[in-house]
């Protein structure tokens, strides 16, 4: 399993906007293959910074299945208007656990 990690910026005054497409575009994660789930949490210092978390079976169903999708141009359209600046994604995996 592997999570996708993706910091978002938006220009001030969209976060609203921003917010509700992010909320429109969870049935694209949901239907997407190997997609185990998505969140998003919002900064509280810097309200137009959000961090994505998407759980993925593989980076090849991230990378592969849903980025190559028409889903994926779906989800760009829904919310890349808002960026202020160029999205930065990453991939994780677990190391340390503890609760």
């Amino acid at each position: 399993m592997f999570r996708e990690v993706a910091e978002l910026k938006v220009a001030a005054g969209t976060e609203q906007l921003f917010e509700a497409g992010v909320q429109q575009a969870i049935p694209l994660f949901k239907r997407a293959k190997g997609c185990h789930g998505m969140r998003m949490e919002r900064s509280v210092e810097e309200p137009g910074s959000y961090m994505l978390f998407v759980e993925w079976e593989s980076i090849e169903d991230h990378m592969v299945h849903f980025r190559e999708s028409e889903d994926f141009r779906e989800w760009r359209r829904l919310v890349g208007g808002y960026y202020s600046a160029p999205p930065r994604v990453f991939h994780t995996t677990s190391a340390v656990e503890g609760f």
